[in-house]
């Protein structure tokens, strides 16, 4: 009874939970910095296949604004780590019966520590953890302790504390691998995607390219060798979530790419995960709009503004059509597209900024207001030059 109730809380029930996390996800990072990155990976515990190997996926996407000048810090690709929670997902309540009392205080310390980290009660949680862990080894349950391992290595994640995080991370994938998960099991691989981005963030860069290829390379394999499998055997669900994870993934390394400059590798990448979000979650979802954002970006960090202005007006069209929550971020790629096609359209591209910036204050979006605002000094600045430079020419509209 302890394991069905601690598959609701933790990694082992993936299933609706991997959908909605990659739905969400997918939106938050777009808020965050107008500097077009996105990003997903994944390997395995360095205890196990050796230091090479160890790496996790952290769960975002979303970029703004231009990839060329983006200077990712451990911050914004930490952020992707919040998703992970959405995977920690349904209450326990009838399968709470039956439990011993050991097994029902573990089960409600967990909840009770996930939901402090929701208020953002950091401290509270974590002592709560600890608390949970000495239960969970006292029952000896090997399943517990997994669970309170990764909850933990979440909660460093979350505060920064990447070092912590790591070790925590390797601890919670020995405990599944000694428990039977496979290392092509979609929580493995998430945890493998979270090292990943550690790694990242700590410019660890073969690392983080081995954690992220190890993610993608295992999917594709294990996709390819389930492409045959019946319906009893695994579901559309099964195969739509694992197709999802796949798309996570790839996002998360072209945004790794994007910022350490690796343009035409990012944008292949960005391309796979784009077709793999509007098969599986359609043309309208918010994270399909991103990601055609995000390529426009990669694009535009290219200098292909032809190319980048006809997808950055489809994603335009399409955040307009649904309330997209990052209207805000396209509309500043936008603006940043046209500048940088030129001056023709000048008084076109400040009024773009001028609405972006608008829409950020209203959700005071501090950062993309930020960077909107730098993006029209920037417009100004090449105003003054081209008015200097052609005393008799005044852009138009």
């Amino acid at each position: 009874m302890l394991l069905r109730a601690l598959q609701h809380l933790c990694l082992g029930n993936l299933s609706s939970g991997v959908k909605q996390a990659l739905g969400r996800c997918c939106v938050q990072a777009a808020n965050r910095s107008f500097r077009g990155t996105l990003g997903w990976d994944v390997p395995t515990p360095t205890s196990i296949r050796g230091p090479s190997t160890s790496y996790l996926c952290v769960m975002t996407s979303g970029t703004q604004g231009r990839s060329c000048d983006n200077k990712k810090t451990p911050s914004s690709f930490m952020l992707l780590a919040a998703a992970a929670f959405s995977l920690f997902s349904k209450p326990v309540d009838k399968e709470d019966e039956g439990l011993t009392e050991s097994e029902e205080n573990i089960v409600y310390l967990l909840k009770t520590a996930k939901l402090s980290i929701m208020k953002g009660e950091m401290e509270e949680a974590e002592e709560i953890l600890h608390k949970t862990l000495h239960l969970a080894q006292e029952c000896e349950s090997k399943r517990a302790i997994t669970y309170t391992y990764d909850l933990m290595a979440n909660l460093a994640l979350l505060r920064g504390s990447y070092d912590h995080a790591e070790k925590l991370f390797k601890t919670t994938m020995i405990y599944m691998l000694d428990g039977g998960v496979k290392q092509d099991d979609n929580s493995f691989i998430e945890i493998s995607l979270k090292l990943a981005s550690i790694y990242a963030a700590l410019n660890k860069e073969d690392l983080a390219a081995a954690g992220y290829q190890f993610c993608i390379v295992s999917l594709d394999e294990k996709i390819e060798r389930e492409k045959d499998l019946p319906e009893e055997v695994l579901t559309a669900e099964e195969r739509t979530n694992t197709r999802l994870l796949l798309g996570l993934c790839l996002d998360s390394y072209a945004r790794y790419l994007v910022a350490i400059k690796q343009l035409t590798h990012a944008q292949s990448l960005y391309e796979k995960a784009l077709q793999i979000c509007k098969e599986e979650q359609g043309e309208l979802h918010p994270q399909t709009v991103t990601l055609l954002s995000d390529l426009a970006s990669v694009m535009e960090a290219q200098g292909r503004y032809d190319e980048a202005y006809i997808l950055v007006n489809q994603a335009l069209g399409l955040a307009e059509k649904t309330e997209h929550p990052n209207h805000h971020v396209i509309l500043c790629n936008l603006a940043m597209i046209l500048m940088h096609q030129g001056m023709d359209h000048s008084a076109d591209t400040e009024q773009i900024f001028k609405d972006a910036l608008t829409m950020a204050e209203e959700k005071k979006d501090s950062e993309s207001i930020r960077y909107i605002q730098e993006g029209l000094s920037e417009l100004s600045r090449r105003q003054r030059k081209n008015k200097d430079q052609n005393p008799s020419h005044s852009p138009t509209k």
